[in-house]
């Protein structure tokens, strides 16, 4: 067993055809199964406290999505389309000798995991979502709300040709205030490929604006079958907490939602002691009530929107 260098979380991985996703993984090998998924820009440490939080119970593995860190980079836009990321999702559960698991996802993250609950109820027990509205709420948001369009022009910009020729190592640890951490962030993404990075933006972030035609009917997708935690920082610059409104009509199961006033994006650093205090205790309370069984039923792979 190979160990992470200054951790104590095992380092693993697990294959989707030909691309090797790189996971960070600790706590009991026959706990209830958890699967992490960052978002931009990060890597896996970023979940750090969270699987410190959670490994005297549960196994924890905080994956390096494609493109980052220690994980294949396969070139093309292409090959960054949700199908494929939900897939890499499952190659994680599938190497840890497992069905289903509980999804916790930030950012990037968080839209993949609302995917995998969309295309492969199956595989999620419960579904933690952090800063990133349902896609159908994220769409309403970028036709109504000027807020947010503008809060997307980044987004946009990302989309462009040539985006990651404008980035650099420095700009993508402005947000890391750990001095700790820093240097391994640095690392990281030394690592990791910048069009990659570009290229979930280019293959996944909606494209409707203000100026976007109404659809001629409201765009379907499944209801969350799975007990949903949603939390948001309301210092979010990126993501607007309107988005979330409404969250509880596309699913099922109960829907908790929790906000922090004095967090920004990075709910999982900015409040790190308060978010891994409400992810604990709702995960306790949900293993409480249910055995962690995944939803029978499997829809047709649904359209995705974000």
């Amino acid at each position: 067993m190979t160990m992470l260098e200054d951790t104590t979380f095992e380092s693993r991985f697990a294959d989707n055809g030909d691309v090797r996703i790189h996971y960070a993984a600790t706590g009991p090998k026959d706990g209830p199964l958890v699967v992490m998924l960052h978002g931009f820009p990060d890597y896996w440490y970023t979940w750090r406290d969270l699987m410190g939080a959670l490994e005297d119970k549960y196994r924890c593995c905080a994956m390096d999505l494609r493109g980052y860190n220690l994980s294949s980079q396969p070139k093309g836009v292409e090959n960054y389309h949700h199908a494929h990321l939900v897939d890499d999702v499952a190659a994680v559960i599938k190497a840890e000798g497992r069905k289903s698991a509980i999804i916790i996802g930030h950012d990037w993250g968080a839209a993949i995991s609302w995917n995998v609950a969309f295309r492969r109820p199956d595989l999620v027990d419960l579904l933690v979502i952090l800063s990133v509205p349902h896609p159908l709420g994220m769409m309403r948001e970028l036709m109504t709300n000027p807020e947010q369009q503008a809060n997307s022009q980044y987004a946009r910009n990302f989309q462009k040709d040539g985006s990651e020729d404008l980035l650099t190592i420095e700009a993508l640890t402005f947000w890391v205030t750990d001095k700790d951490a820093k240097p391994r962030y640095a690392a990281a993404f030394g690592r990791s490929d910048f069009a990659a990075m570009m290229n979930f933006y280019r293959a996944n972030y909606p494209r409707v604006t203000a100026d976007s035609a109404p659809p001629a009917a409201p765009p379907q997708l499944p209801k969350i079958k799975s007990p949903l935690l949603v939390l948001h920082g309301m210092q979010d610059k990126a993501l607007h907490a309107n988005g979330h409104a409404g969250v509880w009509n596309h699913a099922e199961q109960d829907v908790t939602l929790v906000f922090y006033p004095n967090s920004g994006h990075f709910i999982q650093q900015d409040v790190a002691g308060q978010a891994n205090r409400a992810i604990r205790d709702w995960l306790d309370a949900q293993l409480e009530n249910t055995s962690c069984k995944p939803a029978m039923s499997s829809p047709p792979p649904a359209p995705s929107f974000f």
